[in-house]
Order: C-alpha cells, then sequence, then structure tokens
C-alpha cells in the first residue's frame, strides 16, 4: 500500500484528467497511449524468450543500472520538470543500438511502470509514458536501420566508427519525437501554445538529453567487454548526481531567503512568469509590510526581529492555497502570488491572511502585537510583469498604511507615481537652484494689542509655464522624494536674510520656517539653521522652527535629538497643526516645544461649532498650563478675533490681519502696521 503523499499525488493527477474538458489533451493522451501498447506488443511478439534469457550477464547488469537510474531521477538546476531527469536514457539506447528496438521498449516500459507505481502516479500517466518512450525509440530504430544501423537479440551489435553516425541520426530522432509529443500534451493541458513552450525548454532539453545519448556507446562498449567494466560506469554517474545535487542546493540558496527559507524575489519573478505565461485568468500579488517593526528591533533587539519574521513567514506559508507562492522580498516585506484569482478574492484571500498574522504572539517574554499593511494588484489589468505589479501593489500598500492599516486594492485614479509626476519631480529639482521658489510671508499679531511680532514664511513656486503652483501640489512631492531637505534649506537661508532686511528698517519680528520629518531625520538641519544665522548675523531668538505633530512621533527618537540640539542653539521651537495629528501630551512634556499654533480647521469652526471652541479653549488652558504660547491659525473674521482673545489665546494669523504677501509686497504694511501700534500705545 502507498504512502499517504503518493496516494494523494496519485488522487490529484487522476482528478487532473478526469477534470480536464480540452478534448484535444485526453485525445492525444490516449492515442500516445495506445500507440504506445501497439509497439509494446509487436515488440513482445519479435522477442524469443528463450534467446533473450540467454543474454550476458553484461545485459542483466545493464537491465538493473537502467532500473535504479528510473527510480532515482537526478534533478538539476535550471530544470522546470518536477520529476527531474532520468539518466536511464542513456541505459535504454544502449539497449536499443545493442539489442534492438523489441528489447529497448520492453525493458524500459517495465522500468518505467515500476518507477510510476512507487511514485503513485496515475494509470494514465504512466500509459502516456510507456506510450510516448515507445513511439520515440520506435522512430530512431527505423531511422537507424535506414541508416544501416539494426542490432537484434540474436546477433547483438558490435558498435564500430562508421555505426556513430547512424547512431547520431537516431539519437537526434529520438530527441525531436520525445519533445514534440511532451510539449504538445503539456501545451493542450495548460492551455499554451505549444511552440514558446519547447522553444524555452529546448536549451536544456537539448544539453541533457544529448548528454545522456551520447553516454549510450560508451555503455554498449561496457557491455561488448565484458560485465567486469559496467561497473567502471558508476563512479562517473555518481559524480554526476553529485555535482547536481551540489547545483541545485546553490540554486535553491539563490532562490530562497536565508531567515525564512521562503521563495525570494528572484523565484518570485519565474513563479510570476510562469503564472502569466499564456493564461488567460487573472494574477494576484499581494504586498505586505509590517507596521512597528522597527519598533520591535529597537525595543527587543534584531534577535527578537528575526524571530518575528520566521512566524509571519510560517502563518503566511501555512493560511496560503496550493498553488500560491508566499516570498518575502527583504526587510519586513512580504509577498504573495495567486495564480488565476480575480480581484475580489485576491481582496478577501489578503483580508484573511492578514487576520493570520496580525495574531498576537509572545516574543522575548512580551506579548506582541503584529500589524501589517497590504496592497494588492492584479494583472492583466495592474500590470504584465513582476516590477509593474509590485509598484502597483506598493502604492496599494501605501495607501492602505496611510489609512492606518488593512488592505487597499491598486487604483490608477489615485496612483501619484504618474509620469507627470517625475516631470514635476524633475523640474523641481531644477527650481531650487534656479531662483523658482519663492517666499511669502503672512504675519502674526498679538490679539491683545494687535501688534505685528512675527511671519510664518511660506514657499511657493514660481513656474515658468504653469504660473504660481500652490503648495500641496510639490511640497509632498518634495517630501516623498527625499528634496524637501534641499527646499527646507533654501526657504531657511531667504526667510533669515529678510529677517536681518527687516531688523535695518527697524521691524523687530520672529520669522517662522516650517520643517518635515525628513529635515528632523536627516541630521543636517542644525548645521543649516546655525550656517544661516551666522551668515546673516541674526540671534538665533529672531528664528522660529514648526513642526507637526506627525513629523515628531514618526521619528520620535531623531527628531527629539535634533529639537534639542536646536533648542541649545536658542531657536525658538513651535508645534504645528496641533490637535489632527497624534495629540500625544507626551510630546509637550518631553521635548522643548515653547509654541502650540492649533489648526485652523478648528479655528474657522469656532463660531458655527460649540466643540471646536471647546476645543480650542481646552488648548489654550492647557498651554497657559504649561507655560506655553498659543497661535491661532485661520483667523478669517473679527468674531472670531474677539473669541480668541477673551479665552487669552496669545497670537493670531489669518486673511482678517493679512495674506500671505512677498516680501517687497509686506514690507510697507508692516512699516505701516508697526507705526499705528506705537501710535496706539
Amino acid at each position: 500500500m502507498g504512502s499517504p503523499q503518493a496516494t494523494s499525488r496519485a488522487e490529484q493527477a487522476r482528478n487532473d484528467f478526469a477534470g480536464s474538458h480540452d478534448l484535444g489533451f485526453r485525445l492525444v493522451v490516449w492515442a500516445v497511449g495506445l500507440s504506445g501498447l501497439t509497439v509494446l506488443l509487436l515488440a513482445g511478439a519479435a522477442v524469443d524468450l528463450g534467446v533473450l534469457l540467454r543474454l550476458e550477464p553484461a545485459f542483466w547488469v545493464a537491465c538493473a543500472l537502467l532500473l535504479a537510474a528510473e527510480l532515482r531521477p537526478l534533478f538539476t538546476a535550471g530544470a522546470r520538470d518536477s520529476n527531474g531527469l532520468s539518466l536511464s536514457t542513456a541505459f535504454v539506447f544502449a539497449l536499443l543500438l545493442r539489442y534492438g528496438l523489441p528489447v529497448a521498449v520492453l525493458v524500459q516500459a517495465l522500468a518505467v511502470v515500476i518507477s510510476d507505481v512507487a511514485r503513485g502516479k496515475a494509470p494514465w500517466r504512466t500509459a502516456f509514458n510507456v506510450g510516448q518512450f515507445s513511439l520515440s525509440w520506435a522512430a530512431a530504430a527505423l531511422v537507424m536501420d535506414r541508416a544501416g544501423l539494426d542490432g537484434g537479440v540474436s546477433a547483438p551489435t558490435d558498435l564500430v566508427g562508421g555505426d556513430l553516425l547512424a547512431a547520431l541520426a537516431g539519437g537526434l530522432t529520438y530527441f525531436a519525437v520525445n519533445q514534440v509529443l511532451v510539449t504538445c500534451v503539456v501545451a493542450l493541458k495548460g492551455g499554451v501554445r505549444w511552440w514558446p513552450l519547447l522553444r524555452d525548454d529546448l536549451a536544456y532539453e537539448a544539453v541533457t538529453n544529448g548528454a545522456l545519448l551520447a553516454l549510450a556507446p560508451l555503455v554498449v562498449l561496457a557491455v561488448e567487454e565484458g560485465t567486469a567494466f559496467l561497473p567502471l560506469l558508476l563512479p562517473p554517474l555518481l559524480a554526476v548526481y553529485g555535482v547536481a545535487h551540489i547545483a541545485l542546493e546553490r540554486e535553491q540558496q539563490a532562490l530562497t531567503d536565508t531567515l525564512t527559507g521562503l521563495p525570494n524575489r528572484k523565484m518570485l519573478t519565474e513563479r510570476t512568469r510562469e503564472a502569466l505565461g499564456g493564461h488567460d485568468d487573472d494574477v494576484a500579488l499581494l504586498l505586505f509590510d509590517l507596521d512597528r517593526f522597527k519598533e520591535v528591533n529597537d525595543t527587543l533587539g534584531h534577535h527578537v526581529g528575526d524571530q518575528l519574521l520566521e512566524v509571519v513567514a510560517d502563518r503566511l506559508s501555512g493560511a496560503s492555497r496550493d498553488g500560491d507562492t508566499v516570498a518575502r522580498l527583504g526587510g519586513d516585506e512580504f509577498a504573495v502570488l495567486l495564480p488565476s484569482t480575480d480581484r475580489v478574492v485576491a481582496e478577501q484571500t489578503a483580508r484573511r491572511l492578514l487576520d493570520e498574522i496580525c495574531a498576537p504572539l509572545v516574543l522575548g517574554g512580551l506579548l506582541v502585537d503584529v500589524g501589517a499593511s497590504v496592497g494588492v494588484a492584479v494583472a492583466p489589468e495592474d500590470g504584465t510583469d513582476l516590477d509593474v505589479l509590485l509598484q502597483h501593489a506598493d502604492v496599494a500598500m501605501y495607501l492602505a498604511k496611510d489609512a492606518g492599516g488593512g488592505v487597499e486594492s491598486y487604483d490608477a485614479s489615485r496612483d501619484r507615481n504618474t509620469t507627470g509626476r517625475l516631470v514635476m519631480l524633475g523640474e523641481l529639482r531644477r527650481a531650487v537652484s534656479g531662483g523658482e521658489l519663492e517666499v511669502h510671508y503672512q504675519p502674526k499679531a498679538d490679539l491683545q494689542t494687535g501688534r505685528v511680532e512675527g511671519v510664518e514664511a511660506l514657499v511657493r513656486w514660481r513656474h515658468p509655464a504653469r504660473g504660481l503652483v500652490p503648495p500641496d501640489e510639490f511640497v509632498p512631492l518634495a517630501e516623498s522624494s527625499g528634496l524637501i531637505e534641499a527646499v527646507t534649506a533654501h526657504v531657511l537661508d531667504v526667510a533669515v536674510a529678510q529677517a536681518a532686511g527687516w531688523a535695518a528698517l527697524g521691524l523687530d519680528l520672529t520669522v517662522a520656517v516650517n520643517v518635515s520629518v525628513r529635515d528632523l531625520s536627516g541630521g543636517q538641519l542644525t548645521s543649516h539653521v546655525a550656517s544661516a544665522l551666522a551668515r546673516h548675523r541674526v540671534p538665533a531668538s529672531a528664528l522660529l522652527l514648526e513642526v507637526t505633530e506627525g513629523s515628531l512621533f514618526a521619528e520620535s527618537h531623531r527628531a527629539g535629538a535634533t529639537l534639542r540640539q536646536l533648542d541649545v542653539l536658542g531657536v525658538t521651537l513651535s508645534l504645528d497643526d496641533f490637535g489632527t495629528g497624534y495629540s500625544s501630551l507626551e510630546h509637550l512634556r518631553r521635548l522643548p516645544v515653547r509654541e502650540i499654533k492649533v489648526d485652523r480647521s478648528f479655528v474657522q469652526r469656532m463660531a458655527a461649532d460649540t466643540r471646536d471652541r471647546a476645543i480650542v479653549r481646552s488648548v489654550v488652558d492647557l498651554a497657559a498650563g504649561l507655560g506655553m504660547r498659543v497661535v491661532a491659525e485661520g483667523v478669517e473674521d473679527q468674531c472670531t478675533w474677539d473669541a480668541l482673545r477673551e479665552m487669552g489665546c496669545s497670537s493670531g494669523q489669518g486673511w482678517h490681519l493679512s495674506r500671505a504677501q512677498p516680501a517687497h509686497v509686506l514690507t510697507p504694511w508692516l512699516l505701516a502696521r508697526t507705526r499705528q501700534s506705537e501710535l496706539a500705545s
């Protein structure tokens, strides 16, 4: 009785044949099987059993080696056939050369039946295997017979030099017929064209089969010399097995991730090519990115992070379907390839797998919650090769991450990585160095006295063709591309220089410059600030840097270190957009922030929404308790100005006071406003 694994394989093979609705596939399988059976019946009738039993011992040794080779196939690097390469081809060809077709096909048929039964193959597969080998060898025998080489049981052939050309013709005939038969059946079963399949495998098959067929004359010579010479073939054959095993191990190492044992990007590329090649079905790719993985590494150590990756790999593999490919792309990114899967099923599968890997686990003695974001891309709609599918799945994954985790499917209308975006990025690089970036300034005034105490520097892009480009179109692009540090350095230098110019006119103003998460984590911000202040001879107290809550949370350690360096330098720090980010009071307690800016979304709705008014009042009271200033953004009418003043808010900015203006336009206004404040006092 076969093993459960062998039984399962046999049942699957039977189901493959029974479930095939391709009439051509069935007809070819039965035609080849019946034709091969006919060849075997004719061969059996042509063999004299008595003569066969009296053949030299070397014949029986060769048959034993043939059976051993059939039972132990050779698996080589680069092979696409999961059944492996059988070295029995060399021995069958040798029997054909010396003893003729009947002996060769009967011995191989027996060896194939024994091997297929041992592997649990379905009867139809065995019938086809026997049939295609018998037909291929029959064609080879016919060609060699025409060339004058015809061995037989009664008169075994002793090869001479002149026979090698006939043997070559027979070997080529066997190879051609065998390749065409196998390729046609595989193509019919898979629903693909036969010619590309034959072409793609031709080089590998030609090399491997050519080597085995070329070995056959040596086997014949060994048989001619007697039994004692056949064992001399074992060392080179064993060496071939050994070298192939080493090469296969190295190929597996090159195709798998060393930590998790999963396929790597190279193997995923091959699997994707196979899944996409010649099929009309959709193919889906899921891209997983773990959340908070960096925190696990930083807190518990990299060895615990490796354990987490191994657990995630096991969970993905265990929850995936047969035929799916789970791969690790590097870091904390995993991909799952789903052949023959449409978008709806792909999204359902992504959510199911996400639930599996997000179950809590204990690592390093601590209970860890694993989160992840998943992007889904489906071929051919979202791409027809792995690189494009990965790119689009990555876009969808980041959309999921921005939404707080979960599953997102690729949507071209939400993809910012367009050709136009790349063009704009190139133009923005030129704009930084070409003087196209302008700095406008919006004043801030004391709500109690009305005196202008500072301005906020806001970058604008004066595009030569598009005119004034809004910041929300190019600032996110600069942040995502890493160009934001150059933009910030430019704005910082221009703003500090303008502060020096205003000071020369007697205007005592602080200038605020916005900085991003990349500025805080890049390590150059402090030196840029110090250089600008020294170059324009402006005291650090005249500069205020505004940072958002999100940037502090995203890079808390690096951001905190940079902010403390700036505080030591004497620069005032302001927490911008307060209330819209993570609203962590931990930031206010441990970071050297001296000012809070209430986001305009709350300020602008104060008059109409009592909840927004209550939020603003709470922020003002909180800041007062912490000894911080509060600046309200988006003050657009006198009613809001008065309400903020009554709450005790420190300063306000918005269109009610002034819009952002270029320095040459704003300077006269500032001078006039200052004179009015002096007269009023």
